[in-house]
């Protein structure tokens, strides 16, 4: 019987996928409601499992590519490929209102410039230090600081190596959690309470989970507006990482 379902699994290789994410997106969201009480985002949670998964993976198979490598969980490998993931950015772009954006105003494009220059800057350096001279691992690892996404597009740009791109998405996890924890302990002192402010931190952190999370759990009434200026940095670092940004780490470094 079991036979018959492996099979059957693995000839829909892409369903199965699908049904696996499905399965760890609902268990991440359970466990972030009650373990965590939504200040950490399901989200976050799904990254750690699935970053667990792809090492015990890999660890079984001797493999490259995590889950993928197994018979089994061979459609991981297509849905989190370059043409999936490309085509979810491209429709991510496309909810996003130009009326919208403009409420925003100059003081949250000049915070969306920032929150993707510093990041990206401090990201750079730390992979510098730990010994990433080169300008591929250093863009790619200062793009993951940006957020989680601008990482691993940037570093299939550029054709960074499969351990630095694993070290980009851990970055920006890192970054994701610590905004989600931290947003509600520090916003008194950041003044939080009205949608502009919101909107400058949703552009300075960059990051939509841990925006979205840390904010409703200050106030949800400032999710919206925070989510708005925090949306374009996905778009924004995937278009500045693998061109302007890593031009100019190779001008310097070499």
């Amino acid at each position: 019987m079991w036979d018959l379902i492996e099979k059957g699994l693995e000839h829909n290789g892409l369903i199965t996928a699908f049904a696996f994410v499905g399965i760890i997106m609902w268990v991440s969201v359970v466990l972030s409601k009650r373990l965590t009480f939504g200040r950490v985002h399901g989200s976050a949670i799904a990254i750690v499992i699935g970053l667990i998964l792809a090492w015990v993976g890999g660890t079984l198979t001797g493999g490259q590519k995590g889950l993928a490598d197994m018979a089994l969980f061979s459609g991981i490998g297509l849905m989190g490929g370059a043409m999936l993931r490309d085509f979810a950015i491209v429709a991510t772009a496309f909810e996003v209102q130009a009326t919208e954006a403009r409420k925003a105003g100059l003081i949250g494009a000049i915070a969306l410039l920032l929150g993707t220059i510093l990041p990206f800057i401090v990201g750079a350096s730390i992979a510098w230090v730990f010994g990433y001279r080169d300008a591929i691992s250093m863009t790619t690892i200062g793009a993951g600081a940006v957020t989680y996404i601008v990482g691993p597009v940037t570093g299939a740009a550029l054709g960074a190596t499969s351990d630095v791109m694993a070290l980009s998405i851990a970055t920006g996890l890192i970054k994701a959690i610590l905004v989600m924890v931290g947003t509600p302990m520090a916003a008194r002192w950041m003044g939080l309470d009205n949608p502009r402010s919101a909107m400058v931190f949703g552009g300075l952190a960059g990051t939509v989970s841990g925006v979205t999370a840390g904010l409703a759990a200050t106030d949800r009434r400032l999710v919206p507006y925070g989510a708005l200026t925090a949306t374009f940095h996905t778009g924004l670092g995937c278009l500045l990482g693998p061109s302007v940004l890593y031009f100019i780490v190779r001008a310097i470094v070499g």
